[in-house]
């Protein structure tokens, strides 16, 4: 989730910089789709691995047929 002010934010400098703003929301797009950008993500509340608190998770595209 992405705070309203920051939504705004990302809006004015895509504006004044004339940029494109694209939304993907990686939860249903991830399982569903290959991607072709590198995801990574936090690791999961109650599943850090002790010593490696801060580091993060890359999500691997499977596609099984």
């Amino acid at each position: 989730m992405a705070r309203v002010t920051s939504i705004r934010i990302i809006f004015a400098l895509a504006s004044i910089f004339y940029l494109y703003v694209h939304q993907m929301d990686v939860k249903t797009v991830f399982p569903n789709e290959d991607l072709d950008e590198e995801v990574y993500m936090e690791q999961p509340e109650g599943f850090v691995l002790p010593r490696n608190e801060h580091k993060v998770c890359k999500l691997l595209n499977y596609y099984m047929v």
